[in-house]
């Protein structure tokens, strides 16, 4: 096992063709540009089950699920044989104004899934502009209802909730913002659940915790005014600051605010929906009923782009009579390739029964990454489901964490490229306090946790001594 990234510093003469053409020609997302004319970009040429393999032999763990998304593992033939059936059969039409077979089928399965009457669902593209959709039909749907001032969004501090205009005016992070201010006016923030660094405050009461996160809430729509605020936006997990869980009561809290304020819950579960959780929409799992679902990522397991807004129906009444309709939507919203897969996958869910495998052994990966926590950089181990996260500190009893010289060497700079050449792929990510991410596809077991514990221990260690 290699436990430093010297192998990433390679020369110019040693580009292939292949990422030569890279370096000159791709402009890569979320990506420092300036370090790949100097080294090459690492290319995945292609992966099966748990693992990747890059185009110069290397295999790793995928213990990220790509971006949280392959649910059901790489390398499915029978995913990509439906893409296939589907699209010599009708690659493509949009859904104005007319349905394919696929798009009805997969509407109808998702709303069977959905809890109570969240049974209307208009397809996207992705879970970007499935928020982008769910803040623009909260705006519309008072208008129709009689209190056009309705149109605040409020979210949680250091909460990622997509790159458009607007749903980046509703996710938490103000570094992410900047270069692109003014934005679309209307969003505001409330605290998140990071209770690792609440706990002492709070004496280590969860549930009285998370009341008073909820009641922000409360506290945030009085203060800009009921008759102004259209919708609260939230993860049932948040993800940026790493896998912030909700406390006991928070959702039940928060459901009850809203009703009170006649807000729209909106449980964005670009992430944490189908099986991430356990279940196919987290909402469920933490024991709330929102009146929107935003979701994409899993749908598909990856294997053909989707997303989409699932709306009760109290929101679609408003949108069935006369000549009102919401005027929105999206070239491959809906796409019935995509669909055709996304149903697939569906089937493919039920049938291995993905769901209970999470909640068989969401107990043990929790275990396995919690054994870190013998290692000085390793402040809190948290998550749920097959969703986690490891909080780094650069003292363990007080808590502190790096400064900002040391977060750019250990997250931005070391971590990334130690752990690819360490044979793991997962997030290192300093949005909110230093953490790394794990949520690997719903096929991981015991073995591939340990192989992860590993690694990251490994790595872990090497990284400590740096700072």
């Amino acid at each position: 096992m290699t436990t430093t990234n010297d192998a990433l510093l390679r020369t110019d003469s040693n580009f292939t063709p292949l990422e030569a053409a890279g370096r000159d020609h791709l402009w890569m997302h979320f990506s420092r540009m300036a370090p790949f004319q100097s080294k090459p970009m690492r290319v995945i040429d292609h992966a099966e089950g748990m693992y990747l393999w890059d185009d110069r032999g290397q295999r790793i763990l995928d213990g990220l699920a790509g971006l949280f998304v392959v649910q059901a593992g790489h390398g499915r033939h029978e995913l990509a044989e439906a893409a296939a059936e589907q699209a010599k059969k009708l690659a493509y039409f949009p859904v104005w104004g007319h349905a394919n077979r696929p798009v009805i089928e997969l509407a109808e399965r998702l709303a069977t899934y959905a809890p109570g009457s969240l049974n209307r669902v208009f397809f996207t593209s992705g879970g970007g502009e499935a928020v982008e959709s769910a803040w623009k039909v909260a705006k519309q749907y008072f208008k129709l209802t009689g209190k056009p001032q309705k149109h605040k969004v409020i979210s949680r501090m250091a909460a990622y909730h997509g790159t458009t205009q607007g749903a980046l005016a509703i996710t938490g992070l103000p570094a992410m913002k900047q270069a692109f201010e003014p934005l679309t006016p209307g969003g505001f923030r409330v605290p998140n659940t990071d209770f690792y660094r609440a706990t002492d405050e709070w004496n280590g009461d969860e549930r009285a915790f998370g009341l008073w996160a909820a009641n922000r809430i409360e506290e945030a729509i009085l203060f800009e005014g009921a008759d102004t605020v259209a919708a609260v936006v939230l993860e049932p997990v948040q993800n940026s600051g790493g896998c912030y869980t909700p406390p006991p009561g928070y959702f039940a809290r928060v459901r009850e605010i809203c009703d009170k304020y006649d807000v729209l819950l909106v449980s964005d579960e670009v992430i944490c929906a189908f099986g991430r959780h356990g279940t196919m929409f987290a909402c469920e799992n933490f024991g709330y009923e929102p009146d929107i679902i935003t979701c994409a990522k899993g749908m598909s397991s990856g294997y053909g782009p989707i997303g989409a807004m699932i709306a009760n129906e109290r929101v679609m009444e408003p949108f069935l009579h006369g000549t009102d309709f919401f005027p929105h939507g999206y070239t491959f919203g809906g796409h019935p390739v995509s669909a055709a897969v996304s149903l697939a996958n569906l089937d493919l869910f039920e049938r291995e029964g993905l769901n209970q495998r999470v909640l068989d052994n969401e107990g043990a990966f929790g275990a396995t990454l919690s054994k870190l926590l013998d290692l000085d950089i390793v402040g809190d181990v948290r998550g749920d489901g097959y969703f986690w996260a490891i909080e780094l500190v650069k003292d363990k009893g007080s808590k502190t964490t790096f400064d900002a010289a040391e977060r750019e060497l250990l997250i931005k700079q070391f971590l990334p490229g130690a752990l690819m050449e360490n044979g793991l792929y997962c997030r290192p990510d300093d949005r909110a306090n230093p953490v790394i991410q794990l949520a690997p596809p719903l096929i991981a077991g015991q073995a591939e946790f340990d192989e992860m514990e590993q690694i990251l221990r490994a790595t872990l260690l090497e990284a400590a001594r740096l700072v």
